[in-house]
Formats: C-alpha cells, structure tokens, sequence
C-alpha cells in the first residue's frame, strides 16, 4: 500500500512540475542616439547597431532621435539601412526630429514622439556664404521623392511627407502654398503620422508591444567617433590646406622632413576618413597618388613649370573634390565642395609663399628649411675659410636652385643654396652671406656695371 502511494504521489509531482512554465527572459532592446549633425560618420554607426541587434536576436533596435540635421545623403544612408534592417526599429523623436532627422524618423517601423516634440521643416538647402542658400527644382524633387517613398514603405502618409520639403505642396486643412510643413506631437499623431506619445524609451517601446525590456545603450566607438571628426567640413578643410603646405614646402626643400611628414598625414587622414564614410574609393587614392607623382616630377626631373605640375595639381584637386561630394551628389553641393576644395588650395599656396619667402630668415627656418635641402647632397666642397671669398660675388646659376643647386660665379662652379626660393637655370645671382660652408645667394632682380656706380 505505501509503495502504490508513494508511486502516486510521484507521478502527480511530476505532471505538476511539467506544467510550470519556465520564466521568459526579458526581451533585448538596443538603443542608439541620433543628435547634432547627421553626419556621414553616423551611418556606419547605425548600421552596426543593427547588425549587433540582428546577430543577437534583440526584440528591436530602439533610434533616440534629437537633432535639427544635416546632410542628406547621410540622411539617406541611413534611411536605406533602416528599410533593409532584420530586426525590428523604432525611432523615438526626443525632441525633434528636423530635416535630415525627419527622414530617418519616416524610415522607422515604428514611430513614437515625446510630448512637445516636432517633426519636419526638411526642405534641402546648401550652406555657405553664412546663410543657407537655396537649391534647384531638381534637388528639391530629389528629396520631396525619398520622403514620399520613405512614407510608403512605412504606411505613413505620402503627401505629409511630400509637404515637409516641398513649399509648393499644398494640403487642405493642414498647410498653405508657400510654407513648409512642420508637425508637433499632437499633430503628427492627428495625421497618422506617429503612433503614440511617450515621455520615455520604455513607454516607447510598450506602444509597439515590448514590454520589461533590457535596454542595451550603444554608443559610437573610437574608430567612428575619430571618423566623424576628420570628416567635419571645417576640418577636412583644414587637413587639405595643411597636406598640401607641408608637400610645397618639401617639394621646394628636398629632403623628407617635418614639412613632408606633416603634408602626407594631413591628406592620408583626410583620405582615411572619406573612405571609411564611403565617399573616398580606390579611383580616388589613385587620382590624389597620380597627382602628387605629376608634382614630384615636375619640380624634380622637368625644369620649370608645365603640363606636368598643372595636371598633378587637377588631378589632386579632382581627387579631394570626389572625396567629398561622393556619387549622385546635387551640382549645388559640387561646386560648394570644389570652392572649399580650391579655397584650401589657394591657402596652402599663400601660407606657402609667406613661409619660404620669410623663414630663412629665422634660425628657426634655416633649420627647417636650409638645412634639409643641404642634407639631400648639395654641401659645399671648399673649406669654410675659403668661402669667405664668394662674398658679395655675383655669377649665373647653372642649374635650379630648389633651394641647393650649382651658380659660376668668375669662372668658378660653386655649391649654393638660395633663401628657400625656386630660381631657375642662367639667373644673375648674388652672394650675401656665407654661413660656414654654405653660400647663400639671392635673385638679382636688375644687374649694372661697376663701373657705371
């Protein structure tokens, strides 16, 4: 009798233990903020957030979104990644979600906004000058078309979408000719736009059915912060100005020095970060290389200045100019790219004047300078105390003095160097100093007879 008893008990034991449930963990979300500038560092961003999320199964991938834009091609980068994602995405407008931002927003599964947020205003408009400057019918159409698309995909409606770029779009009840739609929590929620109001991620994510969620805030790494920061307009175009100084003035002075350390890694960062972003690729870099071997020629094997060194400098200036604007950019945007691109140049060529032109004057810039074009193999031969002789001697350069190079002065070949200036084959020259067994000569710019003094 017990052992049936104790047979019973058992088997009920057991039918009880098999009907309990075992505690579901909570669902994964990531959380990724999109604020400031929509920039082209941000899309890589992104984009391995979604992956990480897809690869680790989370519930969905939450975009905390606060920034009054940027650029549209980023913008749309990020839209597309957004429309491909595996996992499921919610954009949670913290507080506004302007231009570039608003797309992004559209671009979203699902779209939440917090109370007294705004969504719109994403007319395109190109920077410079101190204003913002508007843009051809054609640009206009470009983008009044992905915020239609975008809307579609999402079951979002197309003409909002249209009306937040387009002035001309026209929607009774809702916004007048000439103005662009701007929406805020409560009307985007009238107009279907948004889903829900939320004032936090976790209310966000309860409206799309996501409860007791484990948030997982991510967070841009060093490599893609770095690459956000060489990409800055303002700094891109400071490392094309430093990249070509610092090639000038080694190409005036030969010998790999500071000058030439500093000018290849301003434009190998700057090149760097363009083709982490994707707007720099391999035609690019063989561009920019094709350019810098065209001016190595040209200042190194062909006399003078010709078809060698313009082509080098085209072709660099190409290059850099592709790095930025990237394929299918508006030509509003290129020629703002190419003049940033031409005023970086133009500063680089002054700054470069300036400093060959003055700093051999310094013992600073006889270090820097002098100094590196004698080490390429240019020294003198005769003692120091024979050098004194050459002083205030005048003679004809026969060969380029780049600074170093060769001058007969009464019949003699002499080694010089000039003042960190390019001069020619057969110009009259003057010694006026002597530093040891460097001879120091300057252009004459008018020659006379003594005997006429």
């Amino acid at each position: 009798m017990r052992r049936w008893t104790f047979l019973l008990l058992a088997l009920c034991w057991s039918i009880g233990a098999s009907g309990q449930e075992k505690p579901r963990p909570a669902p994964l979300v990531y959380v990724a903020p999109v604020e400031g500038i929509i920039d082209l560092g941000l899309a890589p961003f992104v984009q391995r957030v979604l992956d990480e999320a897809a690869a680790a199964g989370a519930a969905a991938v939450v975009l905390e979104i606060n920034t009054f834009g940027g650029r549209v091609d980023a913008a749309v980068q990020i839209r597309d990644a957004l429309l491909n994602a595996k996992v499921p995405t919610l954009a949670y407008v913290n507080r506004r979600a302007i231009s570039a931002g608003a797309l992004i927003s559209l671009a979203a599964q699902h779209l939440v906004m917090a109370p007294g947020a705004t969504l719109g205003a994403a007319t395109p408009v190109q920077a410079g000058g101190g204003a913002a400057q508007p843009v051809s019918e054609k640009t206009v159409s470009y983008v009044r078309k992905e915020f239609r698309a975008t809307a579609e995909s999402r079951k979002r409606p197309a003409l909002i979408a249209e009306a937040m770029v387009d002035p001309d779009v026209v929607i009774r009840g809702v916004i007048e000719k000439g103005k662009l739609l701007t929406l805020t929590t409560d009307e985007a929620l009238k107009h279907k736009v948004a889903e829900a109001r939320a004032d936090s991620v976790p209310a966000a994510l309860e409206h799309a059915g996501i409860r007791g969620a484990e948030l997982r805030r991510a967070a841009p790494n060093w490599a893609e912060n770095v690459v956000r920061f060489l990409t800055h307009p303002v700094l891109s175009s400071l490392l094309v100005t430093l990249g070509m100084l610092g090639i000038i003035i080694e190409l005036r002075s030969p010998g790999l020095g500071l000058a030439g350390a500093i000018g290849v890694g301003s434009l190998a960062a700057f090149f760097w970060g363009h083709w982490i972003v994707q707007l720099a690729g391999l035609g690019e870099l063989l561009l920019a290389f094709a350019g810098v071997v065209l001016l190595v020629l040209e200042f190194f094997v062909i006399p003078g200045f010709g078809v060698a060194g313009i082509l080098g400098i085209l072709a660099l200036a190409g290059a850099l100019v592709m790095s930025v604007v990237g394929s299918g950019a508006t030509p509003e945007f290129f020629m703002f790219a190419a003049g940033r691109i031409v005023f970086s140049l133009l500063l680089a060529l002054l700054a470069s004047f300036v400093l060959l032109r003055f700093m051999p004057r310094t013992r600073l810039g006889r270090q820097l300078i002098l100094d590196t074009g004698l080490g390429a193999g240019y020294a003198s031969g005769s003692a120091p105390e024979a050098d004194l002789r050459w002083l205030g001697k005048r003679g004809l350069t026969t060969s380029p003095l780049r600074p170093a190079g060769i001058a007969e002065i009464e019949g003699t070949r002499v080694d010089v160097v000039s003042e960190g200036e390019l001069i020619e084959p057969g110009t009259p020259v003057e010694v006026v100093r002597v530093d040891g067994n460097r001879v120091v000569v300057r252009h004459i710019t008018h020659t006379h007879n003594k005997e006429d003094t």
